[in-house]
């Protein structure tokens, strides 16, 4: 018999993403880009897409613009798949251009805010106290307390700042052990989460569970080389939340992550082919 599909939601940001291939030029100089295209990605959108590509049930709570790439995204990420709950701001969906260099590095620059739902967009809603797991790259720490209801709980290490206003403990906080302002040691001794998992790209990376030894995962071996590294930290936890809405226990979780985030790796932009 097959188990039913684990339901999972995702909080975050939506942006209205243009994607081209170049390289980065110095400081006064121009750049010369090549193969633009356009998508609806951004923390929350990326990492919704990849939790569907799981099999999960997918509710994303984020924002959409009351511009024409604002609808667009709303109905691309529906033929993703993903059932959507979004507020309307004003405005249009915040533009962001990312350059992909040969060997797949990306630059990403956003113009404007990020728009994020916020818990009095909400109402009386039981999503969360329903959800088997809860992966939280919002920005709203009243938000972050309604997501703590779900039976797992996943926090960007972006948002320590929403963990410590919010004054939660998270299940799990996924961070990259390449930035320093993605430590949850900064974190109150009382809001020490269950698990830290930390991650490093192509070398792998460690997973910390609250009294035990650090432990180190392998990166998945693609068979497809690496074209545009773009999405991968959420698709990584995308899978993780997966993982864990399945009943996984951390280190299986985190093998779901890393087959996740690296098969991002093998396609161009975030939401990868259907």
């Amino acid at each position: 018999m097959t188990a039913p599909a684990p339901r999972v939601v995702i909080i975050g940001h939506v942006e209205w993403v243009t994607h081209a291939l170049g390289n980065l030029p110095d400081r006064g100089h121009i750049a010369d880009l090549h193969d633009p295209w356009c998508e609806p990605a951004g923390g929350g959108g990326v990492a919704a897409v990849a939790a569907a590509r799981l099999g999960a049930h997918v509710t994303l709570v984020t924002a959409f613009g009351d511009d024409p790439t604002g609808s667009e995204s709303r109905r691309i990420l529906k033929d993703r798949g993903v059932s959507v709950v979004a507020s309307r701001a004003t405005g249009p969906q915040t533009p962001v251009l990312t350059i992909i260099e040969p060997g797949g590095e990306r630059t990403i620059m956003v113009v404007g805010p990020r728009m994020q739902a916020r818990a009095t967009d909400l109402g009386e809603t039981d999503l969360f106290a329903t959800a088997d797991a809860v992966y939280y790259t919002g920005e709203d720490p009243a938000l972050l307390r309604l997501a703590r209801q779900a039976q797992h709980l996943v926090v960007s290490g972006r948002r320590l700042a929403d963990v410590t206003a919010a004054g939660i403990v998270a299940d799990v906080i996924v961070a990259s052990a390449n930035d320093p302002e993605e430590s949850p040691a900064a974190l109150p001794s009382e809001l020490i989460p269950g698990a830290v998992v930390m991650t490093n790209g192509a070398a792998g990376g460690s997973i910390k569970s609250h009294g035990a030894a650090v432990r180190r995962y392998a990166p998945t071996v693609q068979a497809a080389p690496i074209v545009d590294s773009y999405g991968c930290g959420d698709s990584f936890a995308a899978g993780l939340t997966v993982g864990l809405a399945r009943g996984l226990n951390i280190d299986d979780a985190v093998a779901v992550a890393a087959a996740a985030g690296g098969l991002c790796s093998t396609w161009r932009g975030g939401l990868g082919p259907l």
